[in-house]
């Protein structure tokens, strides 16, 4: 989308905002940055809706590499084309860097030391947290039709349970998403 074709408010976004955004982000979301994303884009500076993030959010799933990494990507883009795509993601990317160099420094002298292995566990706990958390606020924005709920159990049983892998999932249903997708806006 060019940004002359965008609302008002969402043209005035300056690169350097999307750079200090997701900077914000990386350095909140360490761990977990996808909540945090959603909070920054949705609640807190309004650049998005909750079915705008649903829709980036759906397509940055399936393009290889990190999710987050794809949704600055595509907002960065959306905002300031190129350039906007660049400043995202430098901002999302630049304090994790600087934090897992210096963590993995500090782990390589002090990683031996029981406490930390102690704190491990807890911390990954408290990352599936925000990630159920974001994935309850996405269910609560989605359409509930009939098919969105049946493929979205699906793909949840699919992967979970049935440990089918996640590409072969997406394969299936995404096709399978579009044509019912397109049936409903033919109607």
């Amino acid at each position: 989308m060019e940004p002359s074709s965008q609302p008002a408010c969402q043209a005035s976004i300056s690169r350097r905002q999307l750079f200090v955004a997701f900077l914000r982000v990386g350095v909140r979301g360490f761990g977990g940055v996808m909540p945090w994303a959603r909070h920054m884009l949705v609640d807190e500076r309004q650049w998005l809706d909750d079915a705008q993030f649903t829709q980036i959010l759906s397509l940055a799933q399936p393009l290889p590499g990190p999710n987050s990494l794809n949704l600055a990507v595509v907002v960065g883009d959306r905002f300031q084309g190129p350039l906007g795509a660049l400043a995202a993601l430098a901002g999302l990317l630049s304090a994790p860097i600087c934090i897992v160099l210096t963590v993995a420094t500090l782990f390589d002298r002090f990683g031996q030391a029981g406490p930390l292995h102690r704190l491990l566990p807890g911390i990954s706990a408290a990352a599936a947290g925000l990630m159920g958390g974001m994935g309850l606020r996405l269910l609560a924005g989605m359409e509930r039709e009939a098919w969105t709920v049946a493929l979205a159990l699906v793909a949840f049983i699919s992967v979970v349970w049935l440990h089918l892998s996640l590409v072969l999932v997406l394969l299936v249903l995404a096709p399978v998403g579009i044509a019912f997708g397109r049936r409903g806006a033919a109607a």
